[in-house]
């Protein structure tokens, strides 16, 4: 009669808190403990239990106990749902019981994997996390897109399982991004500020980039920092629609004629300050107080114009205007106006 392969143990499996909740990572086994390729699935149990932690945890790491609580069964149907970039990730969600009322509890967990109830592989490594009741996560992170940055702004988190003494120290605010070719995988978070309260503003950000936001709550209980899971995950896409300022300086200075070349206005103003301009509008009319029409059909690089079509005598009033790289355009600058002389009122 053949018996049921029983794998290798799990050797790689990890624990770590997040918010509320212990997130288990670890590898499946490949092999049987015969060494043998391992080709059927199979099903995975968890198992945990809790004991008081000490100064010398580290150097004392615990055992599990010989009989351990069953925490979890995933059937071998359901462990893709539970696959991530190649290992099977769990999380083990803590309910307020779970915490010890005076501080500092040790999770500790192993995993079994078996093809066959009678054929379980033995216990994997221990992991084991210290926890801490966590604040809430934050449910209402917004963000404004402002010019020199996205502002983020949310609310107070609720305090769950914290006790009273507990207090909310500081709030740390993660930032990733997106690809469309990889929209859905989810993002590689990373911390780019800490702040005491709201708001907080990613002045690093760039237009046109896709990002993806979070922010967690750090509560002190008992002397210790413990991070909230994420809040939602606000993604956005920055967009520049902000104009420059308008031009100033602008003057208007008329050139008699010269040889072959007729009498005409010279306009001139001063160079934006601002890094993103690309170019300038000018814009003309002989009615005061009207909108002009543009002359140029190019954007102007540089802050000059002249103006070859105009009638001796006659007023003409000027405006100009700075475009940006993504195209927004400025209001109109202060209004000049200019003329050439007629030959009658040159001989006078």
């Amino acid at each position: 009669m053949r018996t049921a392969p029983t794998p290798q143990p799990v050797a790689d499996l990890a624990a770590t808190q997040k918010g509320n909740d212990v997130v288990l990572t670890f590898t499946l086994p490949k092999q049987t403990i015969n060494q043998r390729p391992l080709e059927q699935p199979v099903t995975i149990m968890i198992y945990r239990d809790f004991e008081p932690s000490s100064a010398n945890a580290a150097q004392n790491r615990p055992a599990m106990p010989s009989n351990p609580t069953l925490l979890a069964t995933i059937p071998a149907a359901m462990v893709n749902n539970y696959a991530v970039q190649g290992r099977v990730r769990y999380s083990d969600s803590l309910r307020a019981e779970d915490f010890a009322k005076d501080s500092g509890m040790l999770a500790i967990y192993a995993v079994r994997t078996s093809v066959s109830k009678k054929a379980a592989s033995p216990n994997s490594n221990v992991a084991d996390v210290r926890v801490e009741p966590a604040a809430d996560p934050i449910t209402d992170l917004k963000a404004e897109v402002t010019r020199t940055g996205v502002v983020l702004s949310w609310s107070a988190p609720g305090k769950t399982f914290l006790p009273a003494a507990a207090v909310i120290v500081s709030y740390r605010i993660y930032r990733g991004e997106t690809t469309r070719e990889n929209s859905n995988a989810p993002p590689t978070l990373t911390k780019i500020g800490e702040t005491e309260s709201p708001p907080f503003a990613d002045t690093q950000a760039q237009f046109g980039e896709n990002y993806v936001y979070s922010v967690r709550s750090v509560a002190q209980n008992a002397g210790e920092n413990v991070e909230s899971a994420d809040s939602n995950l606000l993604a956005i896409t920055p967009k520049d629609v902000f104009p420059p300022a308008a031009p100033q300086g602008l003057v208007a200075a008329a050139v008699p004629a010269q040889g072959d070349t007729p009498a005409h206005l010279e306009l001139s103003w001063e160079i934006s300050p601002e890094p993103d301009v690309a170019g300038y509008n000018i814009y003309r009319t002989d009615q005061p107080g009207q909108a002009g029409v543009r002359l140029n059909t190019e954007l102007l690089l540089t802050p000059a114009f002249r103006d070859m079509n105009v009638q001796p005598g006659r007023v003409y009033y000027y405006s100009v205007t700075a475009v940006d790289r993504a195209g927004n355009e400025s209001s109109q600058s202060a209004v000049v106006s200019g003329t050439v002389a007629t030959e009658s009122q040159k001989t006078q």
